[in-house]
This record gives structure tokens, sequence and C-alpha cells, in this order.
């Protein structure tokens, strides 16, 4: 009886599947090997098809994935992602043409989002892994043993990119390109939209939180603090617009901080070990500036000058640490080059700016020296028995 129900069950759910592909354009496709495939769907980007047999009892995933309208100077790449929705864990079956005329098809796993698809195991079983390549048609043939998955509904990933000198580049970063995920029932036959969008736009907007807080705000905020002091008629404006600054970089900093461990709580791989490390150590850092405020000693207070020491060391490092941890991030998203040049730019000229007024504090500092000497001194600046026109460390500061 057991057995029967099964068979009958199987039979059903090949009936809905032969009828619900009758409408797809995989649906009449023929291939020139009389292979035949029960299953197929039209994948919603890339011009591209999946065309599979699932054997439930023994997990095992006889598939071709077609890619149409594509040029021999491009590869072409059909992943299982075991782990997560997206390509980062992504388990990768590639081909191109190479110089020669011949077609390599080999696995790669995907570690990163810069990848160059090198050669390698994955973590599930593949045989009968080959390539085709002919009126502007590529196409992928492998037999998969995926009972280490555990379901049968599947993340898939599917991308194309330049070949140059017989190695693959990194495919483009916009449009159907990172659209080009989702995941497939392979009994049902159903294709489930990646949510690729939502999460290319988690990331983007992670992107650009951390990027003007700790990496543009902070920055700003810490040249407040440094030289707008030097000038009387900026006490005591310089330490509130300082605070407020400091302040609002360190709410969209958590922010910023939060989407990326929702972020990393989906993705897999070593290469972001480095970037949520130091994700991290800027969070606790940037906490304890916050609440370091509440415990500021007042000017004349005789551990004001150690309290002074220990902020701005701890100012300095958020700030290096916030710049080299937004150009790993970059690496991992791989934007357009113009956001990373604009970046750039913006740091560039913080910097000139901060050498600017480095150089400009010394000069008054110097004239205000020749000036104390000759009895004189000009209205507007702080008098100062320490460098850079400020004060006296122990009670400037913030």
């Amino acid at each position: 009886m057991d057995g029967l129900l099964k068979l009958v069950l199987t039979l059903s759910i090949l009936m809905s599947m032969i009828l619900s592909s009758s409408a797809l354009t995989c649906s009449s496709y023929t291939f020139s090997s009389n292979q035949v495939f029960i299953a197929c769907n039209d994948l919603p980007h890339l011009n591209s098809f999946l065309h599979w047999n699932y054997n439930s009892s023994s997990s095992k995933l006889q598939i071709a994935y077609r890619q149409t309208g594509i040029s021999s100077s491009r590869w072409v790449a059909w992943a299982i992602n075991p782990v997560s929705l997206g390509m980062a864990g992504s388990q990768a079956l590639v081909a191109f043409q190479q110089s020669d005329g011949t077609i390599k098809a080999y696995t790669s796993p995907i570690s990163s989002y810069q990848t160059s698809l090198q050669e390698g195991k994955l973590s599930f079983d593949v045989t009968d892994l080959s390539a085709k390549y002919s009126n502007n048609e590529m196409i992928i043939f492998a037999t998969l043993g995926i009972s280490n998955i555990g379901t049968a509904t599947v993340n898939q990933v599917w991308q194309e990119g330049p070949v140059s000198t017989d190695s693959p580049h990194v495919h483009s970063t916009t449009g159907a390109n990172v659209q080009s995920m989702g995941t497939v029932n392979l009994l049902s036959g159903t294709v489930g939209q990646s949510g690729g969008n939502d999460r290319t736009r988690k990331r983007n907007i992670h992107g650009v939180l951390n990027a003007v807080s700790w990496g543009i705000m902070m920055p700003i905020g810490a040249l407040m603090a440094r030289y707008l002091k030097v000038f009387k008629s900026a006490d005591p404006a310089w330490f509130y617009l300082h605070v407020s600054c400091q302040s609002i970089a360190y709410v969209f900093g958590v922010a910023g901080w939060g989407t990326g461990l929702k972020l990393g709580s989906q993705s897999s791989g070593v290469q972001y070990d480095a970037h949520r490390t130091i994700g991290i150590i800027l969070f606790c850092l940037g906490t304890i500036q916050a609440f370091a405020l509440l415990l500021r000693p007042k000017p004349d207070h005789k551990y004001r000058f150690y309290w002074n020491i220990y902020h701005r060391t701890v100012g300095y490092n958020v700030i290096i640490l916030s710049i080299i941890n937004i150009f790993k991030g970059f690496e991992i998203l791989s934007p357009l080059k113009k956001w990373k040049n604009a970046y750039i730019g913006v740091i560039a000229a913080l910097a000139f700016t901060a050498v600017w007024l480095e150089g400009y504090t010394w000069y008054l500092m110097m004239k205000r020296r020749r000036l104390d000497s000759a009895g004189k001194m000009p209205q507007g600046i702080i008098a100062s028995n320490g460098v850079n026109g400020y004060s006296d460390m122990r009670n400037q500061g913030i």
C-alpha cells in the first residue's frame, strides 16, 4: 500500500510539472543529444533556462543549464548555494570557450564577491560534467549528488561575465547580473524570485550608512574639535558642533552596524571575517566614546589632562579603522568604480583640509608668540600655553 501511495504521489507530481511547464519556452526545446529532462523553467534574467531530472530517493539531480544570446568571449555559470541566498557560498558549474576553440567546464566554490572562479571541489559530488557552445548558446550538463542539502527547494544562482586570456573576469554588478538568483523546488518545478533586489538594497544601505557616518562625519567632527577651538569667537560653539556631529554619526553608524550584522547572518565565508571584526571593534570604541562624554571631568580637574589624551587616542583610532573598514567594504560590495573614487575624493579633501588647518594653526601660534613678546595680542585668537593655538591641554578639549 505504501509503495502504491508513493507511485500515485510521484505520478501526480510529474503530471503537475508537465502541465505547468506547457506554457514555458523551455518546454519546447529539444536537445541535439536526444537527452530528455522532465522538468524545466525559464529563469527570469540573462536569457537563461534550467532543465532537470530529480530522483528524490537517491538525491541525484541531473541538470542542463542553457544561456542564449551569449558570445564566445563570455563565461557562464550555474550554482547551488547550500548555505544562503546569494553568491557567497555558492557551488558553481562554470563553462567558457577557450582561445583554441575548446570548451572548458569545471567546478568552482565561490567564497568571495571578488572571485576569479578558480577551479576547486564542491561541497557535493559532481559527475558527467560537460558543456557545449553553438549558435550563441552555452549549455552546461552535470549530475549532482545533493543528499547533504536535505531539501527539495534549493537556492540557485546563475551568472555570466567576460573572458580574457582564457580566464574568467568579474561580472557586471548592475542590472540583471545582480538579480540572477532565486530558489527552485525540484519536485514541483516552482521557481522563486530571490529577493535579490531587496538584499542588494540592504547591502547598499549598509554601505552608505557606514561610509557617511564612520567614514565622513566622524573625521569632520574631529576637525571641528581640533581646529575651531583656536578661534575665541567659536567658543563654545565648536564643542556643540563637535558633539552634535559625532552623536549623529554614532547613531547612523550603529544603524549601519546593525544592518551589517543582519547581512552577515545571511552570508558565509572567511572573506567577511576581517570586515566584521573591525566593525565590532568600531562599535565598541564608538560606544565607549559616547559614554566617556558623560564622565568628562571639568576643565580644571586634575584628571582632565589624562581624559583628553584618552579621548583623542580613541577618537583617532576610530577614524583610522573606519576608513580601513570602508575600503574592505568596497572590496566586498564591488560597487561601480565611481563610488569608490568619490569616497577617495572626500577623504583626500578632508586630509588636505586637516594639513592646511594644521599649518595655519601653527602659523597663528608663531604669530601669537611674536605678538606676546611685543606685548600685543590680536583679538579672536585664544591665548595658549600649548601648541597649535590651543590653550593649555588641561583646560581644552571636550
